[in-house]
């Protein structure tokens, strides 16, 4: 089967190459792939990978072979899954706790944005508990995950202000964002959880909007800036107030569950995906290079063909 594996003689470190079929365990079923969306965290797995190394994690498409100890769903089923790599390929071998069925109302395309960056808003806002009535910042919100978190959030009852660059905030507000700023320095806190993937003085002015017993859960650090901690940065003001750090690959079981939560809010119509740009994937090196630069809103899609 055909696979994109790292390769450093590539311009874009990537090179369509054969390799083997995916061997399941019992407990995993193969899933023909036929799309894929891009996260900014394999960005950094493609300038560090050996060559030969598949990436990927967010697939959708149909199930070929079921599992063999009976679990998960059947042959020919629509399928989005969140895998750890190996994702870019025709086939891939899946745990079925990480597998949801695609409702036939729900496109490819749109599942596919939702595994890693679904998954993160929803584990992320969990940290805040019971989300009714309380008051939730975004940093970084114009991103998939901080778009998500922003609807997922108000759905759930918060009231939401969001971090963004000024040409974003019309279509935050659109999403449920009550207030949207430029700068976090704009937002008017205290907050009881704040959703931080920014880093640098980011974090550090979030420590100083976050209320006494409050969450901010950092997922990220777009900045590549450190952030200097410290007590007197807590006390007075933020008293009991915590600092939780987010990996999908941490965060707990049953990925597949969340997935067909998320899934299932699509197909009623009360989470927006955005498919900014499609492109098959001999052409993945254009996606890659809009991700690196930026240039778009919402998630780019790859599409596997045959």
């Amino acid at each position: 089967m055909l696979a994109l594996a790292i390769s450093s003689d590539s311009p874009d470190r990537l090179k369509l190459t054969k390799v083997d079929h995916p061997n399941c365990n019992g407990n995993e079923a193969l899933v023909a792939v036929h799309a894929t969306s891009l996260n900014r965290g394999e960005l950094r797995l493609l300038g560090i990978r050996p060559d030969g190394w598949i990436p990927g994690q967010d697939i959708v498409g149909i199930v070929e072979r079921a599992a063999a100890d009976g679990s998960g769903p059947t042959a020919g089923t629509r399928v989005a899954a969140l895998v750890d790599q190996a994702g870019w390929a025709e086939r891939v071998a899946v745990p079925t706790d990480r597998l949801a069925v695609v409702p036939d109302a729900v496109s490819f395309a749109s599942a596919a944005t939702l595994p890693v960056a679904g998954t993160t808003a929803l584990r992320t806002l969990r940290h805040g508990g019971n989300l009714a009535g309380q008051r939730v910042l975004i940093t970084g919100a114009s991103g998939a995950v901080g778009r998500f978190q922003i609807q997922i959030a108000r759905e759930q009852g918060a009231s939401v202000t969001a971090v963004a660059s000024a040409r974003h905030h019309d279509d935050l507000r659109d999403l449920g964002a009550g207030q949207v700023v430029e700068s976090i320095e704009l937002a008017e806190g205290p907050f009881s959880l704040i959703t931080e993937s920014v880093g640098g003085k980011s974090l550090a002015d979030a420590i100083e909007r976050i209320a006494p017993g409050g969450t901010i859960v950092m997922f990220g650090s777009s900045s590549g800036e450190l952030t200097p901690i410290g007590f007197r940065q807590f006390v007075p003001g933020h008293e009991g107030a915590r600092l939780q750090t987010f990996a999908y690959y941490t965060s707990g079981s049953a990925i597949g569950a969340d997935i067909a939560v998320l899934l299932d809010l699509v197909a009623a119509g009360r989470l927006e995906t955005r498919v900014a740009m499609t492109v098959p994937w001999a052409d993945i090196g254009q996606a890659l290079d809009a991700l690196r630069q930026r240039s778009f809103s919402g998630k780019a899609v790859v599409t596997m063909a045959g």
